[in-house]
C-alpha cells in the first residue's frame, strides 16, 4: 500500500461527526488493486454489507467512510488481502469473508493470541506442496494452532466449519515434513440407521461410502497419484473404527471423523491406541448422533471426561464458523434453535 490521505466527500449513511472516520487507501499496483476490489467492485460491496461502511473505488484507491472501529477493520481486511495478492495468491469471495471475520475478531476477542489490535491481520495456515489453507474464522485459527501444539485435539461443531478438512490438511502437512511416517483416517461405520451388512460388495466397497469425505480432503491436499500410491503402500490407511482394536498407533497422524457415532467403549478403545510420536485428531458434531436410542455417544462422554486434561485441546465450532454458502450457517442456526426450544418444552413437561 502506498499510504492514505484524508478526503471530504459525504458518507452514504449519515453519522454524527464524532463517530465518523474518513480516509483514502491507495494501492501501488493497479492490477492488484483491481483484483482486490473485485469485478464490479463486488469485494468492496461485501465490505460495505458486513461492516456497515462506505467503500468507493477511485482508480487504484478506495475511499472508506464509517465509524472508527469498522473503518479500521476494513483497513486491516484490505491490507491483508492486498499482501496476499503481492505474495502470488488470489482473492475470492470466501477470502474476503474470512478476512472480515478475523478483522472483527481482532476487536471483539482481544485475548486471542493470534491477533494484534489496530495492527496487521494474521491468520494461521496449513500448507502442503499442492495447497495452502488459511483460517477463515477465529475458531479455525485457534484450531490450526491447537493442531500444531497438542498431541490430542478434539474439533467439534456443525457441518461446514472445516474441522475435518483442516485435520486432514494438517495430517498431510505432517507427512510431507517427515514428522510422521503414516496417516490413519477412520470413521465409525454407522450412518443414519444404515448397517454394513445390508450394503452390497466386499468390505472395501461397503466402507468406502462412509470414508468418501476423507478421500476427498486427501486428494485436495496431495496429488491423486501420490495418494493412491501411499494407500497401496500403507503409508495412508483409511479404515472403519473397528479395525483399530488391538493396535498401538505410533509415528502417525490419526484422525477419527464423525466421532459422535462412537459408543463409550469404542471411544476409549480408540483414544488408548495413541503411541509414541503420534498425533490424534477427533472430529464430530454432537448434534448429529445416529446411534440407537439410549446409547450414549462416546464423543459427548469424552468431551466431559477429558476437559482440562493436560496435553488435550478441545476446540468448539459454532454456526458462525460455517465457511460454506452463507445460507448453510442460517440453516444450522434454524435447526439448533428449533431443537433447543423442543428440549426446553420436554424438560418443562
Amino acid at each position: 500500500m502506498n499510504g492514505q490521505e484524508l478526503v471530504s466527500s459525504s458518507p452514504r449513511h449519515p453519522r454524527t461527526p464524532s463517530d465518523t472516520n474518513h480516509f483514502v487507501l491507495t494501492f501501488e499496483n493497479n492490477r492488484f488493486a483491481s483484483e482486490l476490489f473485485g469485478q464490479f467492485d463486488q469485494n468492496l460491496k461485501l465490505l460495505e454489507q458486513r461492516l456497515n461502511i462506505d467503500a468507493r473505488a477511485r482508480g487504484n484507491s478506495v475511499v472508506i467512510t464509517g465509524d472508527v472501529v469498522t473503518t479500521n477493520q476494513a483497513r486491516r481486511t484490505l491490507d491483508y488481502l492486498y499482501e496476499k495478492l503481492q505474495k502470488g495468491g488470489s482473492v475470492e469471495r470466501s477470502d474476503v469473508e474470512g478476512a472480515i471475520r478475523m478483522a472483527v475478531a481482532a476487536d471483539d476477542q482481544l485475548s486471542l493470541p493470534t491477533m494484534e489490535r489496530k495492527a496487521k491481520l494474521t491468520m494461521a495456515q496449513v500448507s502442503t506442496r499442492k495447497k495452502t489453507i488459511i483460517a477463515r474464522t477465529p475458531t479455525q485459527d485457534a484450531y490450526i494452532r491447537a493442531l500444531e501444539r497438542a498431541e490430542l485435539v478434539f474439533g467439534v461443531g456443525p457441518a461446514g466449519t472445516g474441522k475435518t478438512y483442516l485435520a486432514v490438511a494438517h495430517a498431510a502437512q505432517l507427512l510431507e515434513r517427515g514428522a510422521v511416517e503414516k496417516i490413519i483416517l477412520s470413521r465409525p461405520a454407522v450412518e443414519a440407521g444404515e448397517r454394513l451388512g445390508f450394503l452390497p460388495g466386499d468390505m472395501k466397497e461397503k466402507v468406502d461410502p462412509y470414508l468418501r469425505p476423507l478421500y476427498d480432503a486427501l486428494y485436495d491436499m496431495i496429488p491423486a497419484d501420490k495418494v493412491d500410491r501411499a494407500i497401496t503402500a500403507g503409508v495412508i490407511e483409511i479404515a472403519p473404527l473397528a479395525f483399530m482394536r488391538g493396535r498401538t498407533l505410533a509415528n502417525a497422524a490419526i484422525i477419527l471423523d464423525e466421532a459422535q457415532n462412537t459408543t463409550s467403549m469404542q471411544m476409549k478403545m480408540f483414544l488408548t491406541r495413541l503411541g509414541e510420536n503420534a498425533r490424534m485428531i477427533v472430529t464430530g458434531d454432537p448434534s448429529q448422533i445416529d446411534l440407537p436410542r439410549g446409547v450414549k455417544s462416546g464423543l459427548v462422554e469424552a468431551l466431559q471426561l477429558l476437559n482440562g486434561v493436560e496435553g488435550i485441546s478441545i476446540v468448539r465450532f459454532t454456526d458462525t464458523d460455517v465457511v460454506r454458502h452463507p445460507l448453510v450457517g442460517r440453516i444450522v442456526r434454524a435447526y439448533d434453535s428449533t431443537y433447543a426450544a423442543a428440549e426446553d418444552v420436554s424438560r418443562q413437561g
